[in-house]
């Protein structure tokens, strides 16, 4: 017999009440919200124990996303922000020593934002925190499971992408 957890007693105290309640739609969903306010928690705690703000963090996360160098208006774009608040943000970083501001070697009107090796092994070091936890979570799955699981969601993402029109990054 499978092991319960909170979730199957969250359902058989839902099923009275709502009939028609499919218990395994519910189930789904209801771990699905568990498990992001989980992994959301952790994220948080990395953060925490590199003394990094969100807001930081995801700057540093774009930033790198980007190769580890980006012109301040390429973040903006990519952080859906106001090009003022991102300089707010890299004055920030740069004072911590997680980024440079340098002259463009391509255009000498503009100024490229680079992460410095502080910068790198801060935003490594969170991202290594979270993708331990998110290994240690899908380690009870074999590789063909995985592969279903990723299939599967990302078919309901197809259906989320579509109708609801949310921004998911």
């Amino acid at each position: 017999m499978q092991q319960r957890d909170w979730t199957d007693a969250h359902v058989e105290r839902w099923k009275p009440v709502l009939p028609e309640l499919d218990p395994d739609v519910e189930g789904a969903v209801t771990r699905m919200k568990k498990l992001s306010v989980h992994l959301r928690r952790v994220r948080e705690q990395s953060l925490v124990d590199r003394d990094l703000d969100r807001q930081e963090f995801d700057t540093l996360h774009k930033l790198a996303g980007r190769g580890g160098k980006a012109a301040p208006s390429e973040l903006a774009a990519d952080l859906d922000l106001a090009p003022a608040s991102v300089t707010g943000r890299l004055d920030a970083l740069e004072r911590r020593g997680f980024v440079r501001r340098t002259p463009s070697t391509s255009d000498r009107r503009r100024v490229d934002v680079e992460l410095t090796d502080e910068g790198r092994a801060t935003w490594t070091g969170a991202m290594e925190f979270l993708g331990h936890e998110e290994e240690r979570l899908l380690g009870v799955l074999d590789k063909g499971e995985r592969v279903l699981l990723n299939d599967m969601l990302r078919r309901i993402m197809v259906v989320a992408e579509h109708k609801g029109g949310a921004d998911w990054d």
